[in-house]
């Protein structure tokens, strides 16, 4: 008999362990704690597992290299893998560790098709399960050790209850006639490829008030944005814990020339100008000094005008998905949402056939709906 892993995983050893207890196991519950309230980039911090056999394990992915031994966990299609949520998770163990997920089941998903507005994971315990699971830790620094026991226990409290809870919310989904529509869209969340990350050079665009500054603004602010990322990066903190988005703004628009005129930008505290104050009165300065042809202009980009017979079908659409949702129990936005919309307006599918192909609107919708929807667009 193999020796039982460790409650923690450290070693490449005890998770090569790890991944041999798992064989042959039914289902595994799989959450993950992650950082990027107090680093920067965000970092995965921990992976919590637990099966049906009973057992769960903390992964310590700041101790490991690597996961591999896990893969064919994730990608066995006979071993159910359990989330809450799995968006993120899902993000971090494909961008990571390049994993293939099959065989997935989302708790939160399944609550959705249920009607359920409470979605959180410890509401649905304390509903389904009548679990209390604590005092919420999800603002905790997770990449601090040695955890606390307590964090421990709310790590290990998120994935040992998740088998249970998916097999009441199964129940429930089978009673009403939806666990095919759950095994659908969580077979299109396990296969979604996620792109790769690309930095936006003109993110700082995006921000709020920008559209006041004229060229020379846009220019400091171009050269605060860099320099707040350069400094975000080489402390590991995240961009906003540096300075605001609103103070980079202000700073872009008063371009303040002393510490003096620093501190009275709303969000340059006496900290702040100690620290950070030498390195944005050098970025103003950049920014003063670039040649005007080197400043940025904002793209003015028209407001693409939208056919009257194209807004007539959004608003059938809009107005079917009201009464279909409260008939349904449904969230309207999970039952259609706006970009399934948009996309039914401007291409409305002249019969059932075509209406399946469009991409994103899934099976379980097209069956659901899809004569009322045919047959409301063509009277739009």
């Amino acid at each position: 008999m193999s020796p039982q892993p460790p409650v923690w995983i450290r070693t490449p050893q005890d998770l090569t362990l790890l991944a041999v207890s798992l064989e042959g196991a039914a289902a595994v519950a799989i959450d993950t704690e992650a950082d990027s309230l107090h680093h920067y980039p965000g970092k995965l911090c921990l992976v919590q597992l637990a099966s049906d056999r009973g057992a769960a394990h903390l992964v310590d992915p700041l101790a490991l290299a690597d996961l591999a031994p896990l893969a064919p966990i994730f990608a066995d299609p006979a071993v159910v893998k359990i989330f809450h949520a799995a968006d993120n998770d899902l993000a971090y163990l494909k961008r990571l560790y390049g994993f293939s997920v099959v065989s997935l089941f989302d708790t939160s998903l399944a609550a959705r098709f249920l009607g359920l507005r409470a979605l959180g994971l410890d509401e649905m315990l304390r509903a389904h399960l009548g679990v209390d699971p604590g005092k919420s830790r999800q603002k905790d620094d997770w990449s601090r050790r040695p955890l606390s026991a307590e964090q421990a226990t709310y790590a290990l409290n998120d994935v040992l209850h998740l088998i249970a809870l998916s097999a009441r919310l199964r129940d429930e989904l089978r009673a009403v006639g939806r666990e095919a529509w759950l095994e659908e869209e969580c077979g299109a969340l396990a296969a979604l490829a996620l792109p790769p990350k690309i930095t936006d050079p003109d993110a700082y665009l995006g921000l709020k008030g920008t559209k006041d500054l004229d060229p020379r603004g846009l220019g400091v602010l171009r050269e605060l944005h860099r320099e707040r990322e350069r400094l975000a990066l080489e402390l590991d903190r995240p961009p906003f814990m540096i300075v605001g988005h609103e103070t980079l703004v202000a700073l872009a628009a008063r371009r303040p020339g002393d510490a003096a005129a620093l501190r009275e930008i709303p969000g340059c505290s006496d900290k702040v100008v100690r620290r950070f104050g030498p390195a944005l009165l050098a970025a103003i300065a950049r920014g003063l000094a670039l040649p005007d042809e080197d400043l940025p202009e904002r793209a003015r980009q028209p407001r693409p005008g939208v056919p009257a017979v194209v807004r007539r079908r959004a608003g059938a659409l809009r107005g079917w998905r009201a009464e279909a949702a409260k008939r349904l129990g449904l969230d309207p936005g999970f039952l259609l949402p706006q970009r399934l919309i948009d996309r039914l307006a401007a291409e409305p599918p002249p019969d059932l056939a075509a209406l399946a192909t469009v991409d994103g609107l899934r099976r379980w919708r097209a069956s659901l709906m899809g004569e009322e929807v045919v047959k409301l667009l063509r009277g739009a």
